[in-house]
């Protein structure tokens, strides 16, 4: 920790004037960037007794190893340093505000030969016109499908318009008239950046006139009698008036403003921005930070000024900003705002009216982005660790279980039966960990047996990891005098690899990663009741596991069952724990479905066909079409086949054997009403799972 007298510039060594000063580290590094009236009479505050000093003022100075200073003209000056300098270096102990998601923005290119429309996100570029910022990619979409009817501007990307070009004809946007077509010379360049303009004139809230436009013309068409364009005229200003609805009016005076709210505490500070033009909201957007130095609320909002205009030009800094209050002193902000404008700009707090209580609006809504910003870092911290605890209470664990493993069945009607396995360490979802299983020791539908089976599997496999490293060897018995009955994989097929193809058996990792099964959980969790959950508890009897707890998650009540217990443990529906089980449940379940589902997809697209050696993807979809199903394909004769172009009497005889040897499948029966139904060319057991229900 320095001493900040060691650094202290000489009495009458600081100018009385106009800058921004800079503290560094020991490093060199910047760390702090800030502005003053007088040089002289701020750094000398920095210098006082530390006792006297904010907290995080005194960490900042106690950080640094030296300050420096540039002197320049004006206060507008110092501004404008001094936000270069912050955006340069980076200060740790600055306010910076990071936005809490990347907005899109509707973008118009008027740079180009052929100005686009499009969805923009990240740093603005030069020659692009933004409106925004939008909170969904969506809305802007839905916004520009409308007004392209009466604006037909391209949308289309490089590659498009010069490949319509080449060809000489556009893409369907041309043709639905939603396009111009300025690729195949339909417009002029001159006219189509016309059309540009005009969408730009719309979007800044000049909607009025475009809207007497469209409506003079439909009544001389209607007065000519050229009802067709009458009625397109119609239908382009009821899209116009969508569009315009999808922004309510806010203020009636079709005001061009920014209005800023702030919300804060000791800590932190959320800020609300809503962007309205022509009265109505176009943007919105928001940011948070972590208040490092001592702020008050003038001194927030100038940060995120800075942070909004630093980078504008013109029309993108409003004739209006809507404050909670000025930073001091407020004149040089607001002649920086003039400058960054080139006009006018007016910086107050609202008094009264309709600008009053849109600033409310703005108001509550940072106080709710605060709230949850809080919400999810005590999510991240506090809560998850007050959800183990409940857990650990209500189950009588010895120790909180930071690693939680949920097993669930999932099958459809007892065909394609699987199980998952997803793992919470920590109160958080571990993707990587995750294991999907098939069941393979019997056919049919018994959740019960599935469970018993996946258990015995996985927790196989952990003692077998456990034998290789060392750690475990089975105690013999007068049975086992090896004592290795129970990791033996020869000596049960469930103990084959638990996992697919794509969660290879190799658990040996040679940089050092965690192996697949080779940590046990603190706590089992299987979705089921009292049945599932004795299950769970005899295959980890039977392998001598009785460090670890098992649990069941009924979905009827949400009651959680213990082995050997009568009666379920209930949990308050209020409770973290309880919510922190039936993410994990509902996980498992959700990961078991997705696997089930993919599964049956898989067998439901296979055929007989596509084992048949040297018959390609063309031939199978020409005998398909030629005999219209599998079924007329299966009767029919090589002779028959032979008629297919393409197929020889070679390949006719390959396919008829093995059309022959496969087995037909059983005919799909309608679950509604009983009846068989006939193959027209699908295959049977899509029919019938396209009935049936998953679980």
């Amino acid at each position: 920790m320095a001493d900040p007298s060691s650094y202290r510039p000489k009495p009458g060594q600081i100018p009385d004037s106009p800058g921004v000063y800079k503290f560094r580290d020991e490093h060199g590094r910047v760390i702090y960037v800030g502005k003053a009236k007088s040089l002289r009479q701020r750094l000398a505050n920095y210098f006082q007794d530390l006792a006297g000093l904010h907290p995080r003022t005194r960490t900042m100075v106690t950080t640094a190893a030296s300050v420096e200073w540039t002197v320049v003209s004006t206060e507008v000056e110092a501004l404008q340093l001094e936000y270069s300098w912050i955006k340069e270096f980076d200060p740790r102990f600055n306010v910076k505000y990071r936005d809490d998601k990347s907005y899109p923005y509707l973008a118009v290119t008027l740079g180009e030969e052929f100005p686009r429309v499009q969805v923009m996100r990240g740093a603005k570029k030069k020659g692009v016109r933004y409106f925004g910022p939008y909170a969904h990619a969506w809305a802007i979409r839905e916004t520009v499908d409308l007004l392209l009817r009466v604006f037909p501007v391209r949308t289309c990307s490089a590659g498009v318009f010069k490949r319509s070009a080449q060809i000489g004809r556009p893409c369907l946007l041309g043709y639905i008239g939603k396009c111009s077509a300025p690729c195949v010379g339909r417009i002029s360049p001159e006219e189509h950046r016309e059309l540009a303009e005009e969408f730009c004139d719309f979007m800044t809230g000049r909607t009025g006139a475009h809207i007497r436009r469209l409506e003079r013309g439909m009544q001389e068409a209607a007065e000519e009698m050229e009802y067709e364009r009458a009625a397109r005229l119609r239908d382009d200003i009821g899209a116009l008036k969508r569009a315009m609805e999808k922004s309510a009016v806010v203020l009636a005076d079709a005001t061009d403003a920014d209005l800023i709210a702030v919300a804060e505490d000791e800590l932190e500070a959320a800020v609300q921005i809503f962007h309205v033009r022509g009265g109505r909201v176009r943007g919105q957007r928001g940011w948070v930070t972590d208040k490092v130095e001592a702020v008050t609320t003038g001194d927030l909002v100038e940060h995120a000024l800075q942070q909004l205009y630093g980078d504008e030009q013109g029309d993108a800094v409003p004739k209006e900003v809507l404050v909670p209050a000025l930073p001091e002193p407020v004149e040089p902000v607001a002649q920086w705002l003039t400058q960054r404008r080139g006009s006018q700009v007016s910086l107050r707090i609202p008094q009264r009216g309709d600008k009053k209580d849109l600033m409310a609006t703005v108001a509550r809504n940072a106080q709710q982005a605060l709230a949850l910003h809080k919400t999810k870092r005590a999510s991240d911290l506090t809560t998850r660790s007050r959800a183990l605890e409940e857990i650990a209470q209500a189950l009588d664990l010895d120790t909180v279980p930071l690693r939680i493993e949920c097993f669930d069945i999932s099958h459809l009607q007892g065909e394609d039966v699987v199980a998952s396995m997803v793992v919470f360490e920590d109160g958080l979802a571990r993707k990587s960990e995750y294991r999907r299983f098939q069941i393979r020791s019997f056919v049919g539908q018994d959740d019960v047996r599935s469970m018993h089976e996946v258990i015995g599997r996985r927790f196989r496999r952990y003692l077998q990891e456990k034998q290789k490293s060392g750690e475990w060897i089975e105690e013999p018995t007068a049975e086992d005098p090896a004592g290795t009955a129970a990791v033996d994989p020869a000596a049960d097929p469930a103990a084959e690899p638990a996992v697919d193809a794509d969660s290879a058996d190799h658990l040996t990792d040679e940089d050092g990663r965690p192996k697949r099964f080779a940590y046990p959980p603190q706590l089992v969790v299987v979705d089921g009741g009292a049945p599932q959950v004795a299950a769970a508890r005899r295959a980890m009897d039977e392998l001598g596991i009785d460090d670890v707890a098992v649990c069941g998650l009924a979905k009827r009540l949400e009651e959680v069952w213990l082995p050997g217990e009568d009666d379920p443990v209930v949990l308050p529906r209020s409770s973290e724990g309880l919510y922190l089980l039936q993410r994990v449940r509902d996980e498992a379940h959700r990961f078991a479905i997705t696997y089930q589902r993919n599964k049956r997809g898989k067998r439901l697209k296979s055929s007989p066909l596509d084992t048949v050696p040297g018959l390609g993807e063309s031939r199978r979809q020409a005998l398909l079409k030629h005999f219209g199903s599998l079924k007329k394909l299966r009767a029919a004769t090589v002779e028959e086949i032979c008629q297919v172009p393409g197929v020889g009497r070679k390949t006719a005889e390959t396919v008829a054997a093995a059309l022959a040897t496969a087995a037909p499948p059983a005919p799909a029966v309608n679950t509604a009403t009983g009846e068989i139904i006939e193959d027209d060319g699908a295959p049977p057991a899509a029919l019938s799972a396209e009935r049936g229900q998953d679980r």
